[in-house]
């Protein structure tokens, strides 16, 4: 297939990307034991953290949002009761992120096996934008890279996409690994975009006191 550029393909529709048909994965089983209380429910811009970064999750153009729960799970499922997100939950959620990550995929490739990318995103990054979803979303469709992630701090993390073919990677994580594993496992299949208020999240409750201070 000539590229896109080729003038004689112009117009073409088959020189077109294929139509991105991806599942948007929401992890927030964690306890916040860091925290002291439940981040998940935090007041963040007049609303609970999870409830807005689920609202942020469904302006991704996705065909679904997947919410992992886990700790605390009645209070924060009656946080999201209303949005057309779906939600599973991660019994084994005290083994770490890389449980919750698996929990979700496996629930995908069940419930969404058309899928043909995964965009995992934690509920922590107050800062995160309908604006930056769209960007990992574009930069993943027009490049020729399999992983989109996010840049801050000097390294790549979440939010992230990954093509159907590193699904079988994630799958394999240990338990207490997080997809910045894959990140950086497989570098050179990286296009990274921009998000420097990513590396704004919400741990601790000083974290959380000097994000609102800043507000």
């Amino acid at each position: 297939m000539k590229p896109h550029s080729d003038p004689e393909n112009a117009g073409d529709p088959a020189s077109e990307p294929a139509p991105l048909n991806f599942v948007t994965l929401l992890l927030a089983a964690g306890a916040s034991s860091r925290m002291g209380q439940s981040k998940q429910l935090l007041d963040v811009g007049g609303m609970p953290l999870l409830r807005r970064s689920a609202e942020v999750a469904l302006t991704s153009g996705s065909s679904a949002v997947v919410v992992v729960l886990g700790a605390n799970e009645e209070p924060h499922r009656d946080v999201i009761a209303d949005l057309p997100v779906e939600v599973v939950v991660n019994h084994y959620w005290k083994s770490g992120m890389g449980s919750s990550i698996k929990t979700g995929l496996h629930y995908i490739l069940h419930d969404h096996g058309e899928a043909t990318a995964v965009l995992i995103m934690v509920c922590d990054q107050p800062e995160l934008s309908s604006s930056h979803l769209v960007l990992l979303r574009d930069h993943y469709t027009h490049s020729q890279k399999k992983i989109a992630a996010s840049a801050y701090d000097n390294t790549l993390g979440v939010p992230a996409m990954f093509g159907r073919s590193f699904f079988s990677n994630i799958l394999m994580l240990r338990d207490d690994q997080g997809a910045k594993k894959i990140i950086d496992q497989f570098a050179e299949q990286v296009v990274s975009i921009p998000f420097p208020a990513g590396s704004i999240d919400l741990d601790t409750s000083d974290d959380y006191t000097r994000y609102l201070g800043n507000q």
